[in-house]
């Protein structure tokens, strides 16, 4: 299964956030650094059109291995809240095309 890591301990903000993301999931030029703009790229994967770079087969998955999950918690909880019900929100798109769903989310 392809994997990406996002290091919590970089994360104390939305801009953090944004950026960790932006360059582990390789987003594009205009990626919009919001949470819509997130969903939005993370719910092509399948499509190959550049908003990731990764392209995965109906039955894979990307895991996203959030690297001190704790220490993201203690410092943006609500980052954390957000990257959890965000991921839940890109698979639900995907099973409501009949599609399993493509994000695992690892918190280490």
């Amino acid at each position: 299964m392809p994997t990406v890591r996002l290091n919590g301990k970089a994360i104390r903000n939305w801009r953090d956030f944004h950026r960790e993301s932006r360059s582990a999931f390789g987003f594009p030029e205009f990626y919009g650094h919001n949470m819509d703009a997130w969903i939005d790229c993370l719910s092509t994967l399948r499509e190959g059109d550049g908003m990731s770079r990764f392209t995965l087969g109906p039955d894979d998955a990307l895991d996203v291995e959030v690297l001190h999950a704790d220490i993201l918690r203690r410092q943006a909880p609500e980052i954390l809240d957000a990257l959890l019900d965000c991921a839940a929100a890109v698979n639900e798109r995907y099973e409501e095309n009949g599609e399993k769903p493509a994000l695992r989310l690892l918190l280490r």
